[in-house]
């Protein structure tokens, strides 16, 4: 079966407090839009993350060589294939971690199904 594959989900991890930001800078490159009537589509969930800072990292939270266990949300959020590079480019930008966790999951569209 071949697939067209023109939206995927993104999720990102993001600690509390700074997820509003994140969302509405990728709704304004272009993700979160569903349909022709929608746009700012996203959703959150509650977390809790863990990281060990190493080698030459400068964390946002904690501390080099100690395990960190916070609270975090998960933002997902959809986006059309075109736009990804530029959201992603502006998630950067604006999230606060030096490596955020971002996963690209591609979306199967209900057209792809007879």
């Amino acid at each position: 079966m071949d697939f067209k594959i023109t939206c995927v989900k993104i999720y990102v991890t993001v600690p509390v407090g700074y997820t509003e930001k994140i969302r509405e800078a990728m709704c304004n490159a272009g993700a979160g839009i569903i349909g022709d009537n929608y746009s700012d589509c996203s959703n959150v969930i509650k977390c809790i993350g863990t990281f060990k800072p190493i080698n030459n990292a400068n964390p946002f939270i904690g501390k080099k060589d100690k395990l960190e266990i916070v609270e975090e949300e998960k933002l997902e959020i959809i986006c059309k294939k075109d736009k990804v590079k530029e959201v992603i480019k502006v998630l950067r930008e604006t999230h606060p971690y030096e490596e955020p966790a971002i996963d690209i999951i591609p979306l199967l569209d209900e057209d792809n199904f007879k």
